[in-house]
């Protein structure tokens, strides 16, 4: 008896072992093989994220949760080098979506909601970054941090509005109010992010070789740069099809002039959000057979959707909650910032005298946060900036990188869901 338990015990030594080899041997694959890592982060994906579904969450945070299980941070089976292999999907996904939201921006949509959906936008963005900057002060952060995070907090996360919107196949006002503000606030943040960064700048006595004015109107120039590239675009993209009649055709066309407009973008360090919004919003205005594009692209975008969330959870580091101060002050980052979007949304629908369901909804919808916001933060870590100031306040720039992912942690996760309420609430009372 004895004798056969220490057999049994060297079998499953060996199993284990051979067990362990082939997961490291998977891992390998992975490292050195992005097609087979894009067919594990869809598998994987599409059964979190039907799991998701089942339990009455959107197939979205299921996505995340999928690629923060395979990321670094959790089993390591997709190495976060492995990332940059899928740049180039992320960037045709944020293109799609961001002409998506653009495709939303019809002459009569704008006339009847345009002035109402810049005072909600306006009203929204203004107490989200009064409040959260006015937090952070009261729990001590510095002045030009608190500026910079409170500007980073006004922006939203469009590509995961977007992908609910479609996968209720909603439509109706609450959804043309929900495009009109997600579109309007990542322009407003643009703006606003640099008018900001250059009053921190001075108040950190970076340098002054290209001025402070010089820095606000480079803000200013992404976007007008940005919109100029996606009406070029746009106009190509409309002479290239209007006489074409088949799909394929039409579809090789589009994608092929929205990857060039794009690339452009990165290029030329433009805004590709705002570039391919301008191609939407003027491809839906050139002409009525124009609605086409966005039809023949549109059974495209599922995959891609489900690989950028996918990957956008692997960027997740649970990890940072240990940082130092950054549980503290992300909480409070977090707090205010979801007041800020709700409280400015309640608050600007008023002021219009909006529906009630756009009214006590629209706001839930406002609490997604990604891209952008990241994007900012990590701006600010590659810039200049950093190498100019003491060597305590650069601590505090990476604090406010771990503050910002943690926001996205907690509102890639949370949000979602209260979107998808919103939506159905939304158009439930609208009905």
């Amino acid at each position: 008896m004895q004798f056969n338990l220490r057999l049994l015990l060297r079998y499953t030594n060996t199993q284990m072992s051979m067990v362990f080899q082939d997961l490291t041997a998977l891992k390998m694959l992975l490292s050195n093989h992005p097609m087979f890592a894009a067919g594990i982060l869809l598998v994987a994906g599409y059964i979190l994220g039907r799991l998701a579904a089942k339990i009455s969450l959107p197939e979205i945070t299921g996505y995340i949760v999928a690629g923060l299980l395979v990321s670094d941070a959790v089993t390591g089976i997709f190495p976060r080098q492995m990332g940059q292999s899928f740049r180039f999907t992320t960037e045709i996904a944020l293109g799609l979506i961001a002409l998506t939201i653009g495709g939303e921006f019809s002459l009569a949509k704008l006339r009847r909601l345009g002035r109402n959906v810049l005072v909600i936008t306006l009203v929204q963005i203004s107490s989200t970054f009064i409040l959260v900057t006015a937090a952070l002060l009261i729990f001590k952060m510095q002045l030009p941090f608190a500026l910079l995070l409170g500007a980073i907090a006004t922006a939203t996360a469009p590509a995961a509005t977007v992908a609910i919107v479609q996968s209720l196949r909603a439509h109706g006002l609450f959804v043309d109010y929900l495009y009109g503000v997600v579109a309007l606030d990542d322009a407003g943040c643009v703006i606003l992010f640099g008018s900001i960064y250059a009053f921190a700048s001075s108040l950190l006595a970076t340098s002054r070789s290209m001025g402070y004015a010089g820095i606000v109107l480079e803000a200013f120039g992404e976007v007008i740069f940005s919109v100029i590239v996606g009406l070029l675009s746009a106009l190509i993209i409309h002479w290239g099809t209007r006489k074409k009649k088949k799909t394929n055709e039409i579809m090789i066309i589009s994608i092929g002039v929205i990857l060039l407009s794009t690339s452009l973008s990165i290029v030329l360090h433009l805004s590709p959000l705002l570039t391919n919004m301008a191609a939407g919003c003027l491809l839906i205005n050139l002409s009525p057979r124009n609605n086409r594009i966005f039809r023949i692209l549109e059974p495209l975008t599922p995959p891609l959707y489900a690989l950028f969330f996918v990957i956008a959870g692997t960027e997740l580091q649970p990890q940072i909650l240990l940082k130092s101060g950054t549980l503290l002050f992300g909480a409070v980052y977090v707090f205010f910032r979801a007041a800020g979007k709700y409280g400015g949304v309640f608050l600007g629908s008023h002021l219009i005298k909006a529906p009630t369901g756009i009214r006590n909804y629209l706001g839930l919808s406002m609490l997604p946060q990604a891209g952008v916001a990241i994007g900012l933060v990590l701006l600010i870590q590659a810039s200049p900036l950093i190498n100019n100031i003491a060597q305590q306040q650069q601590q505090l720039i990476l604090s406010m990188v771990n503050i910002v992912l943690l926001s996205v942690f907690i509102n890639e996760l949370i949000g979602p869901p209260l979107s998808k309420l919103a939506v159905i609430k939304g158009n439930e009372m609208e009905e």
